[in-house]
């Protein structure tokens, strides 16, 4: 493995590891940590996908329910995962399960609607995975899916800010060494909670440029409008991409 890849792998294991020894309270009920049990599949994603230094690197906020917590790929969509860009591997269960939201791996029926705009987006523009690598890659600020005792996902920004603040500390650290890893010239922000992460990221890297897009979440009105066209606009007008 090329040596930026072992160094994303490392603080990947070693976020993996960290989150871990975490514990929340109510209204969090089950704790996922895909890291852990699709581990295999993230290896692969790394391995393939984050081999050299990168332009751009896309932020993400925590596994969705039918993405990343089914596939260990951030904005995980099976199809996108498994077709687009060729990975597929043993996913286990996690260590307590929600009934209601049992992880079947890449055999799991649903469809994450945020990867499936996201990684649609970057399949339209680039047509290949191996194109749009070439400069970019996407990782989660959070690994954790968190889940109530209704099986509804809880995003990280909802949590209490005492049961978060070593969340984030590990978190932060994680980011700052996939940053000194690919060496990008921007860090986008996928919605407002992971642009906020990366101001925080920006102030240690001189030089380092951040933009935001819209998430793709069907939850944002907005988001339901032409995502694809509006993260775009976003992205051009920012001068991550150079318009066409």
């Amino acid at each position: 493995m090329a040596k930026t890849g072992a160094q994303v792998l490392e603080a990947a294991a070693k976020l993996r590891d960290a989150v871990d020894q975490l514990k929340f309270t109510a209204p969090v009920t089950h704790i996922y940590n895909p890291l852990d049990y699709a581990w295999a599949a993230h290896e692969q994603y790394v391995t393939r996908f984050a081999d050299h230094p990168k332009r751009i690197l896309f932020l993400g906020m925590n596994p969705g329910p039918f993405g990343m917590a089914q596939t260990g790929i951030p904005f995980g969509e099976i199809k996108a995962t498994r077709d687009w860009m060729g990975i597929r591997a043993e996913v286990r269960r996690p260590r307590l399960e929600h009934p209601k939201r049992p992880v079947l791996g890449f055999d799991c029926p649903r469809c994450e609607v945020s990867g499936q705009r996201l990684w649609g987006l970057f399949a339209q523009r680039f047509e290949s995975a191996q194109n749009f690598f070439r400069e970019h890659y996407v990782v989660n600020y959070c690994p954790l899916a968190f889940l109530s005792e209704t099986g509804s996902n809880l995003t990280p920004d909802k949590l209490p800010k005492r049961e978060v603040e070593r969340l984030f500390t590990a978190c932060d650290e994680h980011l700052r060494n996939v940053v000194k890893a690919l060496r990008p010239q921007w860090v986008v922000g996928v919605g407002g909670f992971a642009a906020e992460r990366v101001g925080h990221l920006i102030e240690n890297f001189p030089g380092l440029q951040s933009a935001q897009i819209l998430h793709p979440s069907p939850a944002s009105p907005a988001a339901n409008r032409n995502w694809a066209g509006l993260a775009t606009e976003q992205l051009e007008r920012s001068g991550v991409w150079p318009r066409r």
